[in-house]
């Protein structure tokens, strides 16, 4: 059941489901019998803003600006724990990025942190063809967290004393063939 100050505080957007079904994997929320299987499988569902299951409702309703403002999309985890649960076989995660792809398009990702730290990340990877942790965290710090970065130092150094945090990043051999596979990726619009 749908809280009537949702309902009064966003505009319903009737044509969100058709877009929603045109995203890959979106047909498939067609498919969704509502039992709860994913919300109750999900190990960060406590964090989220709806379950997977609210999000599937709210598509159905219309509630865009709900959906896409909603933290649910950031904290997937893509552990696929709903999705191999799903009784349907319904591609939950595969359609939780979908949204998330939709969100970023449409400037919805203000005050996330977690777009902070995606965003990081797939520069390191387009960068070194790998993740160098030293760097991403300190750019999330920066960007996303300045004034509680001094929590991060007595962590950081632990790391680093032990070898587990490397200084400098390591590139990956034939960056070349990564990059052209991440040019044809985005030709193709998947991610």
């Amino acid at each position: 059941m749908l809280d009537r100050d949702i309902v009064a505080e966003y505009k319903l957007d009737h044509d969100f489901l058709s877009e929603i079904y045109a995203l890959p994997g979106g047909r498939e929320i067609k498919k969704c019998i509502q039992c709860g299987t994913c919300s109750s499988s999900c190990p960060l569902s406590y964090v989220m803003d709806h379950g997977p299951r609210k999000m599937f409702s709210l598509i159905r309703a219309g509630f865009r600006e709900e959906v896409l403002s909603s933290n649910t999309i950031w904290f997937c985890s893509s552990c696929y724990t709903c999705a191999v649960r799903c009784p349907k076989d319904i591609k939950i995660t595969d359609v939780m990025y979908a949204l998330k792809r939709l969100a970023v398009k449409e400037g919805k990702t203000k005050g996330k942190k977690a777009v902070v730290l995606s965003r990081n990340f797939a520069r390191m990877v387009n960068t070194y063809g790998r993740n160098h942790e030293t760097e991403l965290m300190a750019r999330y710090i920066l960007e996303a967290d300045l004034l509680h970065a001094l929590k991060f130092v007595p962590q950081g150094w632990k790391l680093l004393v032990n070898r587990r945090l490397p200084l400098f990043p390591h590139r990956m051999k034939n960056m070349d063939q990564l990059k052209k596979i991440l040019r044809k990726v985005d030709e193709l619009g998947e991610i």
